[in-house]
């Protein structure tokens, strides 16, 4: 066993935060649709969407009944609304070929769409108590600093990576399970990716980068996520505008959305082809 264990496990055990995905009491769909939001999305942003998520469709047959133009509708303002369509094709793909029951194994996870690696290994771990290396940013930061001294890990995940997290990771199903999610739960809390509380973590004393003296980041420039002008939130202001409205949207309101009339076009057709937006008769669009 290691010696950043027992540390880990107990600060997780006095500081894991209640979520409603975690806990004897949470489904499987349930920890399955909180991974696909979470990607990208703080958990603030998340809770309230879930909620409303569980409470209209508490199983996977439940949404794959519906339109995807309704799972488009519900993601809100979660952004990357991809994620919407994947989820609710994964969502039909359960309830035609596994009985309405997210799959356990991590192979017939990953098989569904929209499910990689991380996801795959997080539902099982999270939802069934299985033994799986579960490397989001949260953990490949926490693992960086105290096991290899650095203070971020590489853009991709390095084979080294996923050698020490294998390492790490205890030898039975429960306690692997715990400690998956414990440690994500320091990265998240503690071990930031600014301003980390290193006072407050239970590896301190035990962490190779804080006893090199905190050495600054100097491998290649680390990507900055920008928001205002991009396509990104010009596919968000047309998103909306069709989110809000009960049928069809009128190429006019559109453009109310949007003042960059090349931007705006671009945009408009690249959702349309990633199947987000259908078009619905002359100068009208719509969820699908």
């Amino acid at each position: 066993m290691s010696e950043l264990h027992e540390p880990v496990l107990q600060w997780y055990d006095d500081h894991a935060r209640e979520l409603p995905w975690r806990g004897a009491g949470a489904s499987a769909w349930s920890v399955m649709v909180s991974e696909f939001m979470l990607q990208q999305t703080p958990v603030a942003r998340v809770l309230p969407v879930h909620e409303a998520w569980l409470r209209r469709w508490p199983t996977p047959a439940d949404l794959a009944a519906e339109p995807t133009g309704e799972a488009v509708r519900a993601w809100g303002r979660l952004g990357y609304p991809r994620r919407a369509l994947r989820l609710h094709a994964a969502a039909t793909v359960i309830a035609e070929q596994h009985g309405n029951q997210v799959p356990s194994a991590y192979a017939d996870l990953l098989a569904l769409p929209g499910v990689g690696d991380y996801t795959a290994a997080a539902i099982a771990s999270f939802a069934y108590g299985r033994r799986h290396v579960v490397l989001d940013t949260n953990v490949r930061r926490v693992f960086a600093r105290a096991v290899q001294g650095v203070e971020f890990p590489s853009a991709a995940v390095t084979r080294a990576e996923r050698e020490v997290a294998t390492g790490l990771l205890p030898d039975d199903d429960a306690t692997a399970a715990t400690w998956a999610v414990a440690v994500m739960e320091l990265g998240a809390l503690v071990c930031t990716a600014s301003n980390p509380r290193c006072g407050d973590c239970p590896l301190a004393e035990l962490c190779a980068w804080r006893a090199a003296g905190h050495p600054a980041y100097d491998g290649p420039a680390r990507k900055v996520q920008t928001w205002a002008g991009t396509d990104r939130q010009c596919r968000g202001r047309l998103l909306a505008a069709l989110r809000d409205s009960d049928g069809p949207v009128h190429r006019s309101t559109l453009d109310l959305a949007w003042a960059d009339e090349t931007q705006r076009t671009r945009c408009l057709a690249s959702l349309v082809e990633d199947r987000l937006v259908v078009a619905a008769g002359p100068d009208a669009y719509a969820l699908p």
